[in-house]
């Protein structure tokens, strides 16, 4: 079998050589051409691989910085509000979000149902001002020295957590803001029965300016009228809904409604005759010259009771005096009250004691106190702190069949509401 003559060639030395195949010189073109278009295909993917990797790498460093952000405003939340499942019998609401314009300090002044209504206003402000609300401090400088704060009076958890959907409350700054107030805070009281726009214009710029703004005082300083109905709404809500007293509280009131249900129906008087009143309001019918003179006197010790001059009888012609005890009585025969009903005398030491009380206890035998329904060692935690002592009565007023007050004061007006 011989050789193509297409294969072969002969060479200048008469030798012969094969010649070059065309189909293998096309075959290893082709497999070079592939090989170069295999290692640019690879190439690609490599740098399409590391472009990914960037891009996962760039979104997760993204989506830690969001989660770290969260976990951030969670944590103030949380160490500051934490709340036990057991406290609640319901589903919590929603948090509400929205973009946080600083911070606001509340120190309440006044007696308990005066700061009960100041802290309301508060959390109605912080909430249309788009701020959050660091847990308010109640007053410890006024007349009744009680040293309760806010946590011993109120469901500080409860209240925290039933009013997240509005908005944001802390137990305290965080720790940020704690070190810049440590430094310089900026304080102020509100004016008095001031409008949303005054919280608006006045209020706001101030908070955005320094982060942190403290009101000294909360009484009075938000309109009754002429505000939003959705205003209004909020503040009741918090006054008949968040508001919620602190465990130990609740459990001795309701257990003074079950006393006294068990004897049959009550009426709550709120006797508002005690020392403090007589001496501020100046009104002292039935008080004799001893009485007056230390009431007179007490009247000039507190500098914040502005009216130090007083005609007690032009007073109670203008229909400005409290009831006294004596009157009392009257009013409810003439409203033709059971003299058997059991009467619950809401208030604190009645001035003049005994002798003063001697003509409502003949119309009414059935005249209890919380100091005569309980044992001493069950009312001995809450003696020494008169707002807690006033917790009790104004959770058993709600809770009467009827409810009686002898001045249109700050408790009279709550509990009506309430009720």
């Amino acid at each position: 079998m011989g050789f193509s003559e297409a294969r072969f060639e002969e060479t200048e030395g008469g030798e012969m050589k094969e010649k070059p195949d065309s189909n293998k010189m096309s075959l290893k073109y082709i497999s070079m051409a592939k090989a170069e278009k295999l290692k640019s295909l690879i190439l690609a993917r490599i740098q399409l691989a590391r472009l990914n990797l960037w891009v996962t790498r760039a979104l997760s460093m993204l989506m830690l910085l969001g989660i770290t952000m969260q976990l951030k405003s969670l944590g103030e939340t949380v160490s500051s509000s934490r709340t036990p499942t057991s406290t609640f019998s319901y589903p919590l609401p929603p948090e509400r979000v929205y973009e946080n314009n600083g911070y606001l300090m509340v120190s309440s002044n006044g007696g308990l149902n005066q700061m009960r209504s100041g802290i309301c206003d508060m959390v109605t402000v912080a909430r249309f001002l788009n701020v959050t609300l660091i847990v308010p401090e109640l007053d410890n400088t006024s007349f009744w020295n009680d040293y309760s704060q806010f946590a011993d009076i109120f469901d500080v958890e409860y209240f925290i957590a039933s009013l997240r959907d509005e908005v944001r409350i802390l137990k305290e700054l965080p720790p940020q803001q704690k070190e810049k107030v440590a430094e310089s805070l900026f304080s102020m009281p509100p004016i008095s029965w001031s409008n949303m726009t005054y919280y608006y214009n006045v209020i706001l710029p101030r908070i955005q300016t320094n982060e942190v703004v403290h009101f000294q005082k909360t009484d009075a300083r938000l309109a009754n009228n002429g505000l939003p109905v959705e205003v209004q709404k909020l503040r009741c809500r918090v006054n008949y809904e968040a508001l919620r007293f602190a465990p130990p509280i609740q459990a001795l009131a309701e257990k003074i409604v079950r006393i006294l249900r068990d004897k049959g129906p009550f009426l709550v008087l709120h006797l508002r005759y005690e020392m403090d009143m007589i001496a501020f309001s100046g009104c002292n019918e039935g008080c004799n010259e001893q009485e007056i003179d230390e009431l007179t006197k007490m009247r000039y010790a507190y500098p914040w009771w502005k009216e130090k001059v007083i005609d007690s009888v032009q007073k109670r012609l203008a229909g400005l005096c409290p009831l006294t005890p004596e009157e009392t009585a009257l009013t409810l025969r003439a409203l033709g009250i059971d003299h058997n009903i059991q009467v619950y005398i809401a208030a604190g030491d009645i001035y003049g004691g005994e002798r003063r009380l001697a003509t409502l206890r003949a119309a009414y035998p059935n005249l209890v106190k919380k100091e005569t329904l309980l044992p001493s060692s069950e009312l001995d935690p809450f003696r020494n702190h008169s707002n807690q002592m006033a917790a009790l009565d104004y959770y058993v007023a709600v809770q009467s069949e009827t409810f009686i007050p002898t001045n249109g004061g700050n408790m009279a007006k709550v509990v009506e509401g309430h009720r």
